[in-house]
């Protein structure tokens, strides 16, 4: 019979390991992965920047913080930019906040002749789970798309932000 403490020990081993592995998935899949990517080139418009400099337009629904180029949106399903506008379009951590990715996406290549997603990796279950930010789960262990990948509905997710809110951050 394994005593009472050691047992109580190995748990605790456990619940840091898994605290580890979270915490270093998701600085690997939204530090790391996303500045990578987001610094890799110029990007024509970067669609609800938040606090990134994509280079070119920075466009999002409210103001973070002081951007070259900035340009406030009213509405993401429709943008005020004309067709094929842009040769890069890069929409970062986004996507998985929406109501309708469908449609999002849709606009996204109406306005870009080139469309990279950046979206949480099944793999970060910080971000996959962020019950009170995102709608969706994108099912992929990747990163960067260049096409809008399969989803589903986070479960619980509605409820929870009708009761308290969608966060918005940045």
């Amino acid at each position: 019979m394994i005593p009472p403490y050691l047992l109580i020990i190995y748990v605790l081993i456990l619940i840091m390991m898994y605290l580890a592995y979270y915490s270093l998935a998701h600085y690997i899949s939204y530090t790391f992965l996303k500045n990578k990517i987001v610094k890799s080139q110029r990007w024509g418009l970067n669609i609800c920047c938040g606090k990134t400099d994509g280079g070119g337009v920075n466009a999002d629904i409210m103001k973070h913080k002081e951007l070259p180029n900035f340009k406030l949106i009213k509405n993401v399903y429709n943008l005020p930019f004309k067709d094929k506008e842009f040769d890069t379009v890069m929409c970062s951590h986004t996507i998985e906040h929406v109501d309708k990715p469908d449609e999002f996406y849709k606009e996204l290549k109406r306005v870009g002749e080139k469309v990279t997603l950046l979206i949480p990796p099944l793999y970060d279950l910080a971000a996959v789970f962020c019950f009170k930010e995102h709608k969706w789960i994108f099912l992929s262990f990747k990163t960067k798309h260049e096409k809008l990948p399969k989803y589903v509905k986070l479960p619980f997710a509605r409820r929870i932000q009708e009761k308290h809110g969608q966060k918005k951050n940045a």
